[in-house]
């Protein structure tokens, strides 16, 4: 099995490096191809897999292709690519708001998987969810799987709507738990902490309750109780949230991601 990544940009090239990294390809069986001068000459630094400046030196050897350019750059890149498939190749789309009857139609091949990744995929904690074209087959799916597997964990979904509603929670989550990250930053500065003390205190704050999520049963709202007591100071702190909605304004923040994701894939 040959894969062929096209775009080494940030999500390109993070699923390159973990394939790279996993025991499922060998260096030979993995290819990078950008048009950036500059790019590919940091690439050919890498030893992790092979790169290649002239598309018309690796797709055609591809098994699998995975696409991740910039949305805008999508139907100039397909018509390019067109001469140069066959029916066989299995194309996978990192690109937001790109559907897949917009792939099957650009390439004019039948087997298209399109997926929704997120950041935390450069540190192996990445959650990909995905859905494919009626032409995969189960297996072709499951190598798809593997592959996305080597950056997290993926998420198999049944159509393109949850695609774009992944979009809004896990697509573009880790910048909501950021930005509640930056507000506890400040807070704990503004309250005379240094800043690698307020870092400190943040980040392992929010390592310290996800692990202890993930390693039990109980819901977070379970978990909000165990930590407030009546009249205490945690209950003043999620009182002022509940009094300020803070809850819904996350709801709707999730949604108008989730909208916006579908008015890109309607353009």
């Amino acid at each position: 099995m040959k894969v062929l990544v096209i775009g080494a940009g940030n999500m390109g090239l993070t699923y390159s490096e973990g394939m790279a990294k996993s025991p499922l390809l060998n260096r030979k069986n993995l290819m990078i191809h950008d048009v950036s001068a500059d790019t590919i000459a940091t690439l050919k630094e890498i030893s992790y897999f092979d790169v290649y400046e002239k598309l018309e030196d690796c797709l055609p050897k591809a098994d699998i292709v995975f696409i991740g350019v910039k949305p805008y750059h999508a139907d100039e890149l397909f018509e390019r690519m067109k001469p140069m498939l066959n029916k066989n190749q299995i194309f996978v789309s990192l690109m937001a708001g790109v559907t897949i009857e917009s792939m099957v139609n650009g390439l004019g091949m039948p087997k298209v998987v399109r997926t929704m990744p997120n950041l935390p995929a450069k540190v192996g904690k990445g959650v990909t969810s995905y859905t494919e074209s009626k032409d995969v087959s189960r297996v072709e799916l499951l190598m798809v799987r593997n592959l996305l597997d080597t950056t997290g964990e993926s998420i198999h979904v049944d159509n393109e709507d949850f695609i774009n509603k992944s979009t809004g929670i896990s697509g573009s989550g880790p910048a909501y738990i950021f930005y509640f990250m930056q507000s506890m930053l400040e807070a704990a500065q503004k309250m005379g902490f240094s800043d690698n003390d307020s870092k400190i205190l943040v980040s392992n704050t929010f390592e310290g309750a996800v692990q202890l999520f993930n390693e039990s049963d109980l819901s977070p709202e379970t978990w909000m109780n165990r930590v407030a007591s009546k009249g205490g100071t945690t209950r003043a702190a999620l009182d002022s949230m509940d009094d300020n909605n803070v809850n819904q304004l996350i709801k709707d923040a999730a949604y108008a991601a989730f909208n916006r994701a579908v008015e890109l894939g309607e353009s």
